[in-house]
């Protein structure tokens, strides 16, 4: 059985849409997720699922679970542990950088001529490269400081995104790997 990772945005941040990790759990359990896990408080899940559907579907999923519990409109964007795993050792930064790099998550691939546009933009020492569906953040201060933010990646490029920084997106594999 394939392990899945569930990386939802927005909940839990600023006393905002606040859901305890225990009632996601078994949330997602009621609704036929198995071996379901949480790491951190920030919306990140781990699961088996026996049946072979799309991420998409299990997004839905997810996403309808939540609204229908509680209210919200939650983003949920699912990979599996290889694809993260691939997007790390796609990492074009140098990860040494550990506290200064970011791995922006992208629900779909952008359409190329956003790429592009985007790409000719510049952020100060901040850098950045977009593959696929991930954008790769090298921050040359800290993530608050920027403007190279979620939003504007999402705003410019048409998609809905979240943001982990490196440290979690490495214990995401290695939770999942458990």
């Amino acid at each position: 059985m394939k392990k899945y990772i569930a990386i939802l945005r927005g909940i839990n941040v600023g006393g905002k849409r606040k859901i305890l990790m225990a009632d996601l759990r078994a949330l997602l359990e009621s609704k036929g997720f198995e071996n379901v896990s949480t790491y951190i408080q920030s919306g990140n899940v781990f699961y088996n699922y026996k049946k072979n559907i799309k991420s998409a579907a299990m997004e839905k999923m997810i996403h309808d679970a939540i609204a229908e519990k509680y209210g919200f409109d939650v983003p949920v964007i699912v990979r599996t542990k290889k694809e993260i795993e691939q997007a790390i050792l796609d990492c074009p930064f140098p990860t040494e950088e550990i506290n200064k790099l970011y791995l922006t998550f992208f629900k779909s691939q952008p359409e190329i001529e956003l790429v592009e546009s985007f790409n000719e933009m510049t952020f100060g020492e901040d850098k950045f490269h977009i593959k696929e569906k991930e954008a790769y953040i090298l921050y040359a201060d800290r993530y608050s400081k920027s403007k190279l933010t979620n939003n504007l990646l999402e705003k410019k490029l048409k998609v809905t995104a979240t943001t982990r920084n490196w440290k979690t997106t490495l214990k995401l594999v290695e939770l999942a790997g458990e």
